[in-house]
């Protein structure tokens, strides 16, 4: 396993596929990893598809509202349309660039619009730079991401089966 050096700046996802870890970047992004451990100490990501999925570019998941299995509001037509009952973030762009493993908020058109969706980046997708947040890096597990299923959107998708911060486990 990846050397965890900050449990509380750490994120241990396990997935369909396996086990990933991720180093948070709160000098970077603070208030989008206090949403990200926010969310994942309420288990809300628990059960969460991996509603879009795009080979070469990334898998997208985290939408706590239409994308939970099991949860109340499930709809896999509407996965990837909702988020959180928690307000939207406030951009936090940065320098850091969009590389395999990067892990960012997804949005709306409105660069202010990100709430619980997140994407991890397959491959160097420069584009991004500058346009989403960054919040984390992939620092083990990332063979497990690139075996998620493919689609836009997914037929039968895989999940998270759990998202916790380091620091709980």
């Amino acid at each position: 396993m990846a050397e965890i050096k900050d449990p509380e700046n750490t994120i241990i996802l396990e997935t369909t596929k396996g086990k990933v870890v991720i180093q948070l970047l709160p000098e970077v992004a603070p208030e989008h990893v206090a949403r990200i451990k926010e969310l994942a100490r309420e288990k809300a990501y628990d059960g969460v598809v991996f509603h879009r999925v795009i080979n070469d570019f990334m898998a997208q998941t985290g939408d706590v509202k239409f994308g939970k299995k099991g949860g109340e509001s499930f709809n896999p037509g509407r996965a990837g349309m909702g988020g959180s009952e928690k307000p939207d973030l406030k951009a936090e762009f940065s320098a850091i660039s969009h590389v395999r493993g990067t892990c960012s908020m997804a949005r709306s058109q409105s660069p202010n619009s990100a709430n619980s969706q997140f994407f991890i980046c397959f491959t160097d997708s420069p584009w991004l730079n500058k346009q989403y947040s960054v919040w984390g890096q992939v620092i083990e597990g990332m063979d497990n991401i690139d075996n998620i299923k493919k689609g836009e959107p997914v037929a039968d998708p895989d999940s998270i089966v759990s998202m916790r911060v380091a620091a709980d486990v």
